[in-house]
């Protein structure tokens, strides 16, 4: 049986992962908001809000030996809950080649809050950025995707390990010539089971766990 959840929803918020950490209790909890005026990517980079857009966070309380890529993990969920959406490596949602979302994980002392960041309809978005619509989706869109993203990171997050070959077969990443920071390139090449990025780096053949990653374009 799944575990069941609490759900609060907001038009604009700070950011949905402050709320949902600061709103945890027994059960997982999940905020969903149409824009945020504190939200925050990786590496504390600020997120743009595209004129329709979800921000989701869910906060979960989960044992510290469970060390699964829970960010791996939302992007599938997350593909499930957009379909046509791909997956670049480590956390960014991809369609038609243009970044449309990302994911973020932040965890401390037995929480972790998982967050979903994504533009639906955005008719002027800057370059290399995009969005799911190219019509306004209406006021619910944001929620409904929302809510279908938690429950099937929820199913994922109460199984045993972590949906691995799904993730291979929607990361454009493998297979791609990329560079990544500090001043490597080479060939994304497959995921470790533990969410790394295997590439081939002039025939040495590593796995990575960090650093912004490029995807090279040729011609």
């Amino acid at each position: 049986m799944a575990t069941p959840y609490f759900q609060l929803r907001y038009d604009t918020v700070p950011s949905t992962q402050n709320v949902a950490r600061d709103s945890l209790e027994d059960l997982p909890i999940l905020v969903l908001a149409r824009s945020q005026t504190e939200g925050r990517g990786r590496t504390g980079k600020h997120w743009q809000n595209a004129e329709q857009a979800v921000a989701a966070s869910l906060a979960i309380r989960l044992d510290e030996s469970d060390l699964r890529p829970f960010s791996l993990m939302a992007g599938v969920a997350a593909t499930r809950a957009t379909e046509e959406t791909f997956l670049k490596w480590p956390n960014d949602l991809l369609f038609s080649e243009a970044k449309v979302g990302g994911i973020l994980v932040e965890r401390s002392s037995g929480v972790v809050v998982i967050g979903l960041g994504l533009n639906l309809w955005w008719p002027n978005a800057p370059s290399g950025m995009g969005a799911l619509y190219r019509d306004d989706p209406g006021d619910d869109r944001y929620a409904e995707i929302g809510a279908l993203w938690a429950a099937e990171l929820m199913r994922i997050v109460e199984g045993d390990g972590w949906p691995i070959d799904e993730y291979r077969s929607r990361c454009v990443t493998i297979g791609s010539d990329i560079s990544w920071d500090p001043a490597g390139a080479g060939r994304g090449i497959d995921i470790s089971k533990d969410g790394g990025l295997i590439v081939d780096h002039d025939g040495l053949v590593e796995t990575i766990y960090s650093g912004e990653i490029r995807h090279l374009r040729h011609g």
